[in-house]
């Protein structure tokens, strides 16, 4: 069976590589189409290598007799249009932020909690979580399968392309500006992002933490377990393209390293990547494009009883975005459809 999906924001970097790992492992498609707001009607997105779709405006679609829809436009166009849609019995796989934690609506890494899914009925809607979730959230799964997670700690060293095709941009640009001696122009980061980190993703909240650190805590605990307690730094690095994690993690009962190592190497979806010399690990550059996660660095942590560190990196606009969407939508049409 074919099915008719749309694709929400298709013109951001999340929507166009949703539009080619659609293409790319041949999801059943009857038709497609792509949809951005007004400014951006009549630009084209390719679908596979010999389709290009012409784009439609959101405002004016109608959803009705579409079963699925694929989404991530800005929070704000989401949080208006994910309702029409899955009011029109279109199943929306959401990938803001606005859904994640409403407890009628399933916050799904297919890889690990896919039984989960059978909520969707209740609104139409199933959230993808933050790439930095997904990654930690799968790199995590296995080890608490052997010994139960007591408490996470980890630091984030985000790429900017997760705040979109303007602060990739803005990176570049600023990195030229560096070298011919031209003023720094901050417009997407409140600093320097060039030869820079920042520590501070989204807007702060009354704590102290910013809100995208509060998202890491509440979707790990929705997602594997909400006894586990967490705590997230999250910086943004000037990487184009992948994020990276290091992940300190206690657990409840003991666990070695090479215990852990191959628990990873025998789970879905990661890789692990993990020898004690010099390239014996993976960064942010070398898994642009891959569709896996990868753990490296994997050694015990001798200051707290039962505890591991961890290194993990990831595509965040691939298996962090777009790839989860669209194994959600497979495993959705396989077993509930």
């Amino acid at each position: 069976m074919a099915y008719k999906v749309a694709v929400i924001g298709a013109t951001g970097n999340v929507g166009r590589e949703m539009l080619a790992i659609l293409a790319e492992r041949e999801f059943p498609v009857s038709e497609i189409v792509a949809l951005a707001s007004e400014k951006s009607i009549g630009s084209e997105v390719s679908f596979g290598d010999d389709q290009i779709l012409k784009v439609r405006d959101l405002a004016k679609f109608d959803f009705k007799g579409f079963d699925l829809a694929l989404s991530s436009p800005s929070p704000a166009i989401s949080a208006r249009f994910t309702p029409i849609a899955a009011k029109a019995g279109c199943v929306v796989i959401d990938n803001t932020p606005g859904f994640r934690m409403d407890p009628d609506i399933p916050l799904i890494v297919p890889e690990i909690n896919g039984d989960a899914m059978a909520a969707y009925s209740r609104r139409n809607i199933i959230a993808n979580p933050g790439a930095t979730t997904v990654q930690m959230a799968i790199a995590l799964k296995p080890l608490h399968d052997l010994a139960a997670i007591k408490r996470v700690v980890v630091s984030t060293y985000q790429s900017v392309s997760s705040a979109g095709r303007d602060a990739m941009d803005e990176l570049f640009t600023q990195t030229r500006s560096i070298y011919v001696n031209d003023p720094i122009v901050k417009e997407r980061f409140p600093k320097q992002i060039a030869f820079n980190v920042i520590p501070h993703i989204d807007e702060f909240l009354d704590d102290g933490a910013t809100k995208a650190e509060w998202e890491m805590m509440v979707e790990l605990k929705k997602i594997l377990d909400p006894r586990i307690a967490v705590t997230a730094t999250c910086v943004q690095v000037p990487v184009f393209i992948g994020h990276a994690l290091s992940i300190n993690v206690e657990f409840e009962q003991p666990i070695g390293a090479d215990e852990a190592r191959e628990a990873l190497r025998n789970a879905p979806g990661i890789q692990v990547i993990d020898r004690r010399v010099d390239d014996g690990y993976v960064t942010p550059v070398e898994c642009a494009g891959d569709d896996l996660i990868y753990v490296s660095r994997i050694r015990e942590d001798f200051t707290v009883e039962n505890g591991l560190n961890l290194w993990v990196v990831g595509d965040n606009l691939r298996k962090g975005a777009a790839l989860n969407s669209v194994q959600t939508a497979e495993l959705l049409v396989q077993d509930y459809f």
